[in-house]
């Protein structure tokens, strides 16, 4: 088994679900058995640990813990965010999730693939990492969204997906 990127890092992982918390858990423990996992299950806890403790990468949820207003103070931070949410699902919440500077958005069905997303958001760039996530999510997106949905975010998804991406 290769060496994960999360390896040695710290990372935050938010949600009010404390079984998806275990899961993250779960997930990422057996990518890296010796990165550190701090967990928050409100946004309160969250924002005391956000203002508190540097993080390599933070996972947060966008329902019921106000992941947005997170997302703004993490980035404010200086730290690499994931999205993660079930309810929160759409064209809209994805297009505020890039503008608001996170580097990924997954939708809980795909919990199980948290890792390479991750690993994504720690060694891409920006946009080469949003094209990882077309590319990774695009036929999950066709199916989920209304079919005009890459047009709705108002984004250059096709521009993405035409560039290169770097070599990890």
């Amino acid at each position: 088994m290769r060496k994960s990127f999360l390896d040695g890092k710290k990372i935050l992982t938010v949600d009010d679900e404390s079984d998806v918390l275990s899961v993250l858990e779960e997930e990422i423990k057996e990518a890296c058995s010796n990165c550190v996992i701090d967990k928050a299950s409100s946004y309160e806890a969250a924002v005391e640990k956000l203002k508190s403790q540097a993080y390599d990468v933070v996972v947060l949820d966008i329902m019921g813990v106000r992941g947005f207003d997170l997302l703004e103070l993490a980035v404010s931070r200086k730290l690499k965010v994931a999205m993660l949410t079930a309810h929160a699902l759409s064209p809209e919440a994805l297009k505020k999730s890039v503008e608001l500077g996170a580097r990924a958005y997954l939708p809980k069905e795909k919990l199980g693939e948290i890792v390479p997303f991750l690993e994504d958001v720690l060694t891409l760039d920006y946009i080469h990492g949003w094209k990882s996530v077309y590319a990774k999510l695009k036929g999950f997106f066709d199916g989920k969204f209304e079919s005009d949905w890459e047009k709705k975010t108002g984004l250059n998804w096709q521009e993405w997906a035409s560039w290169k991406m770097p070599m990890k």
